[in-house]
């Protein structure tokens, strides 16, 4: 018989594939760079391989159960540093276009902030 999947597990194996799939991305797609570039951060093709090659070792960290609060920690400041560029910027058009734009980086931010606590 099976154990079933705990929720502490579920968060994990969703935490991971985001921030597994949000590194391909950047990884495989040339385009990131021209985003990074467009925020204004310096050396953006650097910027890039250093951001998606952290989110894909730390998700993978955190899928399998490795060193979970260490692979948190670039995490936070990766979803911080995004949510600072990319949404605060919003406010300007107001609260609920921030809100809705910046939903799933708050609940990421909400779910690290989880697998930290544990």
């Amino acid at each position: 018989m099976t154990k079933p999947v705990s929720s502490h597990q579920l968060i994990r194996y969703v935490v991971g594939y985001v921030f597994i799939t949000s590194a391909l991305m950047k990884l495989v797609i040339s385009d990131f760079t021209g985003v990074f570039a467009n925020l204004g951060i310096p050396f953006p093709e650097m910027a890039v391989l250093i951001v998606g090659i952290t989110e894909l070792v730390a998700g993978l960290f955190i899928i399998f159960n490795y060193y979970v609060k260490r692979a948190v920690v670039p995490l936070l400041i990766i979803m911080i540093t995004a949510l600072i560029l990319t949404k605060i910027p919003l406010l300007a058009s107001g609260i609920f276009q921030f809100a809705f734009e910046a939903r799933l980086d708050i609940v990421m931010l909400v779910l690290l902030y989880i697998l930290w606590k544990k």
